[in-house]
């Protein structure tokens, strides 16, 4: 019974005192706007993506360049077919993940229900199969678009990715 009496006598100091650190950085949070900016051409391991070239920027001088030289041959990818490439991607990687999500949810009404016992491997199946699809819509979804920025190809993609595959296996006669 003594330790709860001694107990009430000594308050804890981070009660009683106000933490300083909210007061001193919320000037510094309110009065700081700051803006965002996607650099997408670092080759190397840079500190700060100052030496990245940012999107749609076609000079091909190395101070553009974070990698340094022999980096003059690489093409920028322009930005119709980037808006391209991003919305496939998206396409074939959420078709998937809704689907996989819409049998999980499916799966669980029928076994609140009493509808049909289920078996346990059922759902991870179906996961397994809907969420590895959705990761592999990534890789798929760069391979089927068209980098030629005229050409919009088909809605699956399947000549693009013959093409695109060949393309990117080939090695380079310089190197």
């Amino acid at each position: 019974m003594t330790t709860l009496t001694i107990l009430q006598l000594i308050t804890p100091r981070h009660f009683t005192k106000p933490n300083p650190c909210p007061q001193i950085h919320r000037p510094l949070l309110t009065n700081r706007r700051q803006t965002w900016r996607i650099y997408d051409g670092a080759k190397g391991f840079t500190s700060s993506p100052k030496g990245g070239a940012k999107r749609g920027n076609t000079s091909t001088n190395n101070e553009n360049r974070s990698g340094g030289g022999g980096d003059d041959d690489d093409d920028k990818i322009p930005d119709v077919v980037w808006e391209r490439m991003i919305s496939r991607i998206l396409f074939y990687v959420g078709v998937p993940l809704a689907i996989g999500f819409a049998l999980l949810k499916g799966f669980d009404v029928v076994i609140e229900n009493g509808l049909w016992d289920v078996p346990k491997w059922l759902p991870f199946l179906t996961t397994f199969i809907t969420f590895g699809a959705s990761a592999l819509g990534i890789a798929y979804g760069s391979l089927s678009t068209s980098l030629n920025a005229a050409e919009e190809g088909s809605f699956l993609g399947f000549e693009q990715v013959q093409k695109n595959w060949v393309e990117m296996w080939k090695e380079e006669d310089g190197a």
